[in-house]
């Protein structure tokens, strides 16, 4: 009887938290649903160019998932690869990647040497030319930038929201909204108060990947700790703004599975160009999805600030919205 009475207890406190009921079903099946499309989607397209005489190869290259583009000349080829609008280019005696992604060089270069036998040109071997890294580049230099990313995002995110909403729950924050201090001056004191930590996390997470793991880096290590501290920004302006609609701590955690789960397949750990149309539509709402191609874009392909000065402002457009919304989301506790 006693085990009775625990089992009804704990069913009815389960039935009086709708919250965490929806969330108990709703988020497995948002976050399966999206692994479903993205996972049965991802034979990406390649795209080939074909320069001078290799172009005789192009209809034996155009099958599957290979897109042929004809050139004119080699330099169309190298501009192309280096403004990643191609993935590689062939003449008659070698092969141009970009270079970014391991998994792609492999692909195209089993393609290639599958059609073009040295044989066929006087026993010549392809010589093989890298746009962006080398052939000694791993999968984790692939996929490193995006997962720095991601777990600064992700823990900023979460350190942030339980913060503010202990903050809360303690009685300081009505303490604080007594005073004469106003909705905006409070929201711009705990990001700054919290962001000198997130800097410094952001920090030692970057230096120990970089300099410990030794993950490959071809850019300026002050631009990687600059986009790195301008996600953490959008993660803490992110998670304090959602700890105002939780009631504690297991309510803001929730918010993990629906916020921060999602933005892993929209961060560049997976192509987004071999996504459907519409999930690549939701993509550009991701604040991950610009993280993860200015880290990418820096490390791997050594660009400057000056070349990813987008992705940056929208990450820094994302950090406006969320405290624009947090001034209106303190409006509860005081109307000025």
């Amino acid at each position: 009887m006693r085990v009775t009475a625990v089992i009804i207890r704990i069913l009815r406190q389960f039935v009086r938290d709708k919250r965490t009921l929806g969330l108990m079903i709703i988020a497995p099946i948002l976050i399966l649903t999206l692994m479903n499309v993205v996972f049965a989607d991802q034979e990406q397209t390649l795209e080939i160019g074909l320069v001078g005489e290799a172009q005789r190869l192009e209809l034996r290259l155009q099958e599957g998932n290979i897109q042929v583009i004809l050139l004119e000349t080699e330099a169309q080829g190298w501009k192309k690869v280096r403004d990643s609008e191609m993935d590689a280019f062939l003449t008659t005696d070698k092969v141009v990647l970009e270079g970014s992604d391991p998994s792609v060089n492999r692909a195209i270069l089993q393609k290639i040497h599958a059609l073009v036998q040295p044989a066929e040109d006087n026993g010549k071997q392809l010589d093989i030319q890298y746009a962006y890294g080398s052939d000694a580049m791993e999968m984790f230099d692939n996929i490193g930038p995006f997962l720095i990313v991601f777990f600064v995002f992700f823990f900023v995110f979460l350190i942030a929201g339980v913060s503010f909403l202990r903050e809360r729950t303690s009685g300081t924050l009505e303490r604080l909204m007594a005073t004469p201090i106003k909705r905006w001056e409070l929201v711009l004191g705990y990001v700054a108060g919290f962001g000198i930590f997130t800097l410094i996390q952001s920090s030692i997470i970057v230096l120990f990947t970089i300099y410990i793991l030794d993950i490959q880096m071809a850019g300026s290590i002050f631009s990687i700790l600059f986009v790195t501290f301008t996600v953490a920004i959008t993660a803490l302006t992110l998670g304090t703004l959602l700890s105002a609609f939780a009631r504690n701590e297991l309510q803001m955690i929730q918010f993990i599975p629906l916020v921060v789960v999602p933005q892993v397949f929209f961060s560049g750990l997976f192509s987004i160009e071999a996504m459907p149309d519409w999930l690549q539509k939701i993509s550009l709402i991701m604040p991950l999805t610009y993280a993860g191609g200015a880290m990418k874009d820096i490390m791997i392909r050594g660009k400057g600030l000056e070349e990813i000065v987008g992705n940056v402002l929208l990450l820094f457009g994302f950090s406006l919205l969320f405290i624009l919304l947090n001034i209106r989301a303190l409006k509860k506790y005081r109307p000025t």
